[in-house]
């Protein structure tokens, strides 16, 4: 660049002066071809640099061509500029002080360029960085959930164990409308715990589950096992009571009859008794 400045202003002081010789113009020349290959090897230089940029930062290599192109331009017109070099020095002098910005925006962009390569991969590991953090309390979590589902299982299955448990599930499903699943959990209720206190109610449950789908007969068999085995509890009265109803619905007033005036008979306080006594006047 100093090579090209004396060059260029000992063509000024020739210019103005009007005594430029051959000699003189054949130096200028030379320093004219000097200075394309040291644009050249410019050029050749950041186009290396160029090749190195990844993949992510092709619009600033984009403009970065073309500010190269741009500054082959002016070059182009500063060689048309060197022909008429006599026409003034001053022109001349702007146009190299132009060449020398372009220059320097060159290697600010340049520098941009390398800065924005290396952005991509520190962003990459600070990413890398927060998915492990978070993979890490992802685990964290699921460590604890798992643990807290098996506790729960097993607090289910101490659950399941309990009389009291399995009878509740039976009267839900009950309330529900799923009545064989009723009558599933009642009987397995009946089959582990047949002399816990609400084997009476399960068994009564049980008979009315039939008598809920109108299968009557299976309703009168299931009652006569509470009265029959559970005589003294609070579900005898309501099971004879349902089993006179039952037995009622299937066209047997005569068996009904002699269930429900046995009730009345065994049973004269209950609130069972006295419906029967005044609905179907029995005495």
């Amino acid at each position: 660049m100093q090579a090209m400045r004396v060059a260029l202003g000992s063509l000024v002081l020739l210019a103005f002066f009007g005594c430029a010789s051959q000699s003189e113009l054949e130096s200028v020349r030379r320093d004219s071809d000097e200075m394309k290959n040291r644009l050249f090897t410019m050029e050749k230089g950041l186009n290396e640099t160029r090749a190195e940029v990844r993949d992510g930062v092709e619009k600033s290599l984009a403009g970065y061509r073309q500010s190269l192109e741009s500054l082959q331009s002016d070059m182009s017109g500063f060689q048309k500029e060197m022909t008429g070099i006599r026409k003034g020095g001053a022109d001349l002098q702007a146009t190299l002080e132009s060449a020398r910005v372009d220059m320097q925006l060159l290697t600010g962009k340049v520098d941009d360029v390398r800065i924005l390569a290396q952005k991509p991969a520190d962003d990459i590991a600070l990413l890398k960085e927060d998915l492990t953090k978070r993979l890490a309390a992802l685990e964290e979590r699921m460590a604890k959930m798992e643990k807290g589902v098996e506790e729960q299982a097993k607090k289910e299955a101490e659950l399941q164990q309990a009389p009291e448990y399995l009878y509740q599930k039976g009267y839900e499903a009950m309330k529900e409308g799923n009545l064989p699943k009723a009558r599933e959990l009642f009987s397995s209720f009946l089959e582990h715990h047949p002399k816990h206190n609400l084997a009476a109610n399960a068994q009564y449950w049980i008979g009315e589950s039939y008598y809920s789908e109108k299968k009557f007969e299976n309703a009168v068999l299931e009652f006569e096992n509470v009265i029959k085995n559970y005589p003294n509890k609070d579900k005898a009265p309501a099971a004879m009571l349902k089993q006179g109803m039952a037995f009622r619905e299937l066209g047997d007033s005569k068996s009904a009859n002699y269930i429900l005036k046995k009730l009345v008979e065994e049973h004269p306080k209950s609130e069972e008794a006295k419906i029967a006594r005044e609905k179907y006047k029995i005495r």
